[in-house]
């Protein structure tokens, strides 16, 4: 028979997982935090550019859109809540994402005069283009 040989970092390995077991137990569920990436359509016409924004379960105010040195940036946050009641239990499961999207405008957008519109989870962005000079005639002297 083989003697027994004592191992004092086997032991404490499972000291640590009975304790963290434990810890695991007696936590409270916390929110799940996500980033996510939405989807973006984007077209382009003789007007301007367009972008269409899927941002399920975004409330408006938490959507912020900026431009800065030709760049539009697109952040926010979404928030969801799911709750289940039976006859003996409740459920609740929170969902807390982030999101950040950037596009590159071209030279000949108007940054002056963007317009966003949000309804039904889609946020759309029109971006006109500038409108060109009128040539002018020069007259030789």
């Amino acid at each position: 028979m083989w003697p027994m040989v004592f191992d004092p970092f086997r032991e404490l390995q499972d000291i640590e997982r009975r304790i963290g077991a434990v810890l695991q137990a007696n936590r409270p569920a916390m929110p799940k935090v996500e980033s996510f990436t939405p989807a973006v359509n984007e077209k382009v016409d003789e007007k301007g550019y367009y972008l269409e924004i899927d941002l399920p379960g975004v409330k408006k105010e938490n959507i912020e859109i900026s431009v800065n040195d030709g760049v539009l940036t697109i952040s926010g946050e979404r928030k969801l809540e799911k709750k289940e009641e039976g006859e003996n239990y409740t459920r609740i499961e929170s969902f807390f994402g982030r999101f950040e999207r950037a596009f590159k405008l071209p030279a000949d957008a108007d940054l002056d005069n963007i317009e966003a519109k949000y309804e039904d989870g889609v946020l759309k962005i029109f971006i006109p283009k500038k409108q060109k000079p009128e040539g002018k005639r020069i007259e030789v002297k």
